[in-house]
């Protein structure tokens, strides 16, 4: 049996303010292109399906789309939510779903009853573990002395095990949504420490064929059957250097075969620039980025005004900028402690340096000189 561990889709998530819809379809539909050309039996999603627990409409159009492409390219479908999931809205047809090869596990008393397939060598288990906020779970699950995410997941594997024990003969695959020791995370991910601490030691997995796992976006091996997915779009600078892809996990006869990883399409790459703008504006090698989405660090001495803009007339996705002057800013006092005493005028003058790195220069000055006269005539009035 092939099934593709996928996780993290995030559907309906932005960056920096930009609407991703296109590029996450264009990158999920290569899903189904895989199926088709690896022979897929099962394509599982650990976790994050969607980036919110309402996603909006035009999101919920997206995945079923996508879903739909899958399905007609052959495989069934096992989904898990994840910590930006509602786990009731994810569930709700669960059951109608089911019948078409969309299986959804979404509820902590049901995660020991699997998905059960079969191919040449026999069945096929197939456990979904949803996302177990530690509060909440360890009530569901009857352990209302657990602690933290070790504590629920520790629990959730003993029934998976448990069942799995009266299933002799059958390989199993279970899906997780957890922060695994040893995992390395990055900036796009939520915190999940929620509740209790967020770390799950990796032999909790013990006992079963392949763990596919969720939550970390960087694709990671912990052990040849311990495995996180990551997502497949970058969702910060931080995921710049990743390379999105997917594993193909194998199963024989006797339990995990083998396991591969698999490129997605990238619809638009991610880059980092750093220099003073005039230069970053002018210098020819700079367009190999041009179409990246990019984020951008000026070190001019002053700080240019309406950067972005100007950036974004070359680098149309240019979506973050931030000043670093080269060799530091001056003045390092709290701007509270460096104006306390002084006139407006004095005010004035800080806060232009403090936002830009220099003082007003001499037609600023009279400006500012006129402002203030004005400021304070209607003030007589």
């Amino acid at each position: 049996m092939r099934l593709l561990h996928t996780s993290d889709w995030h559907v309906g998530r932005t960056f920096h303010g930009r609407d991703l819809l296109r590029e996450q379809e264009s990158v999920l539909g290569g899903l189904a292109d895989l199926v088709a050309d690896e022979r897929v039996d099962v394509v599982v999603v650990a976790g994050d399906l969607f980036d919110r627990a309402v996603p909006n409409a035009e999101a919920v159009a997206v995945c079923s789309r996508v879903l739909r492409r899958v399905r007609e390219a052959g495989a069934r479908i096992v989904v898990t939510p994840g910590n930006h999931d509602s786990a009731a809205r994810l569930g709700f047809l669960g059951a109608f779903t089911e019948a078409g090869g969309l299986h959804l596990r979404t509820r902590a008393a049901e995660l020991h009853d699997p998905v059960l397939f079969a191919d040449a060598h026999g069945p096929v288990a197939v456990y979904g573990i949803p996302f177990l906020e530690p509060e909440t779970a360890r009530h569901a699950l009857g352990v209302p002395d657990a602690r933290g995410h070790a504590g629920v997941l520790t629990e959730a594997m003993r029934r998976v095990r448990e069942d799995l024990a009266g299933r002799p003969g059958t390989r199993s695959v279970v899906l997780a949504h957890a922060f695994v020791t040893g995992g390395e995370p990055c900036e796009s991910e939520r915190t999940i420490a929620v509740g209790g601490v967020q770390d799950v030691s990796g032999s909790v997995f013990a006992g079963v064929d392949y763990a596919a796992l969720g939550h970390l976006h960087g694709q990671q091996t912990l052990a040849d059957h311990l495995r996180y997915s990551g997502s497949p779009v970058a969702y910060s600078f931080s995921e710049a250097r990743h390379h999105k892809q997917v594993w193909l996990v194998e199963l024989d006869a006797g339990g995990l075969a083998g396991v591969e990883r698999r490129s997605l399409p990238v619809p638009r790459a991610l880059s980092t620039l750093g220099g003073e703008l005039e230069e970053l504006l002018l210098e020819p090698a700079h367009e190999a980025v041009a179409d990246h989405f990019l984020s951008v660090t000026l070190t001019d001495r002053v700080r240019p005004l309406d950067a972005l803009r100007r950036l974004q007339a070359r680098f149309p996705h240019a979506v973050h900028v931030e000043w670093r002057p080269a060799g530091g800013r001056t003045g390092e006092l709290r701007f509270a402690e460096r104006v306390r005493g002084r006139s407006d005028e004095e005010v004035a003058c800080c806060f232009v340096e403090d936002v830009r790195g220099d003082r007003p220069g001499d037609r600023e000055l009279a400006l500012l000189r006129e402002a203030f006269a004005a400021a304070a005539r209607e003030g007589d009035s």
